[in-house]
């Protein structure tokens, strides 16, 4: 069993800067890509950043120049640092990682329970 736990969110004001945490626990063998994702009432969840095992990092177009994805393999977490703020950052966010647990064979997406970011104008 695997668990990820996000923390961080929060409310932010437009133009500041918040950071996402995302800590994954349980039974690992190994940890793939991690990435973040949102999601608005109404609308689909759509990926916001991703990050390899090696560091290579992928953003959507809205995001790019303002966030940064990052990562501590051998903690097993995943940063998201939000900068320049916009109130259309406003979101549920959660954190998805591609795990191999001890004792299985493929890997599976795992996600975390999301955490509420709002930014004010």
């Amino acid at each position: 069993q695997v668990q990820l736990v996000e923390s961080g969110g929060g409310l932010g004001q437009a133009g500041g800067s918040l950071r996402l945490s995302c800590a994954a626990s349980g039974s690992i063998f190994r940890v793939n890509d991690m990435g973040w994702y949102r999601q608005v009432p109404g609308k689909q969840r759509e990926l916001v950043a991703r990050i390899t095992s090696g560091g290579n990092t992928n953003y959507a177009d809205s995001v790019k120049g303002r966030f940064t994805i990052s990562r501590d393999n051998a903690k097993k977490l995943v940063y998201l640092q939000m900068n320049s703020l916009k109130p259309e950052d406003t979101a549920v966010y959660f954190c998805n990682a591609n795990v191999i647990t001890y004792g299985s064979g493929p890997a599976y997406n795992y996600w975390g329970q999301g955490t509420q970011v709002t930014v004010s104008s």
